[in-house]
């Protein structure tokens, strides 16, 4: 995959691509180049209103590009839920599953349901959305994949499922590891458990930016109130940041390139894996402990109520 860019990916006409996140940032990047493909992209966003803006500046760039635009909080249940009926209602099937959106490093705050936001919205969220669309990406004509978006910062992950929702000890970045580690375990036990059933034609596929320059830096400076930190993180940005537009391309290639199968991991292989094109990785021992996975695939099962069907493809 040497050198691969955005030029590299195949046609996806006729193909129905969800993002979520779509409205910036590697989401943003990501559905402009599956609808300069000629793929439909429903752009599951949480604010309808900046999701529109985002398909605006998509039009700007990819005149032809088919887009749709429809509100999906990851922090509420009930709101997924009601996102992957309305899409039911009017798709027969989906074609690529992007878990993209998340939040990074933010003071403490719980979702809808009483779920430690970063865990809530980076894991829970992605895991009760991807169930609910189980049914579609299995219906798809072809090959279907489930890309799921994780982090280095999964290496400083641990799951305490003594306190999951980091209610005794909240450190922020002890969290954002946790919900990123948690992303890679979900990844890896949904390609084990698609396997097991013979749901050969759906892949499970994990995949991280490296150090890219989208807004999902600011949000924790900002919602502190920390000026000097927000000003620090623009700088630090500039210097070493790869473009939102590069740091998508592990999630294209996970997403489309025809040597990828399920339960692979995919990042910039240049410098300390933070930028560059994008090639086959390793994730640490802990993302690939099946003990873990099976019990943190249980938890997720009873606090999200969503039961994952694999009777039928």
């Amino acid at each position: 995959m040497t050198g691969w860019t955005i030029e590299d990916m195949p046609p996806l006409t006729d193909r129905t691509v969800v993002v979520t996140g779509a409205n910036s940032g590697l989401g943003l990047e990501g559905s402009k180049a599956f609808a300069r493909r000629g793929a439909t992209v429903v752009m599951a966003c949480r604010s309808v209103e900046r999701g529109e803006s985002a398909a605006a500046e998509i039009r700007e760039a990819v005149p032809n590009a088919t887009l749709d635009v429809r509100e999906c909080d990851l922090a509420d249940l009930s709101n997924i839920a009601s996102f992957a009926d309305a899409l039911r209602d009017d798709y027969d099937a989906v074609d690529i599953l992007c878990n993209n959106a998340g939040v990074m490093a933010i003071p403490r705050s719980e979702t809808v349901d009483g779920f430690e936001t970063q865990f809530g919205v980076n894991h829970l969220g992605h895991f009760a959305l991807t169930g609910h669309l189980l049914d579609l990406l299995g219906a798809a004509d072809s090959e279907s994949r489930i890309v799921t978006q994780s982090s280095g910062a999964h290496e400083m992950g641990e799951i305490d499922f003594d306190d999951l929702q980091r209610e005794r000890s909240y450190g922020k970045w002890s969290a954002y590891g946790q919900s990123k580690l948690a992303n890679l375990l979900f990844a890896y036990e949904l390609q084990r458990r698609l396997g097991n059933h013979g749901w050969d034609d759906v892949l499970s596929v994990a995949c991280h930016p490296g150090y890219a320059d989208t807004d999902l830096q600011f949000r924790g400076p900002r919602e502190m109130g920390s000026t000097l930190r927000t000003a620090a993180m623009g700088v630090a940005n500039a210097v070493l940041a790869q473009s939102a537009e590069q740091g998508a391309l592990p999630m294209l290639y996970a997403a489309t390139a025809e040597d990828v199968i399920g339960g692979e991991y995919v990042g910039p292989g240049g410098l300390f894996d933070m930028r560059g094109p994008p090639e086959f990785q390793q994730s640490n021992d802990a993302s690939r402990d099946e003990e873990t996975a099976e019990r943190l695939w249980e938890v997720s099962t009873d606090l999200t109520g969503v039961e994952y069907d694999f009777g039928s493809t």
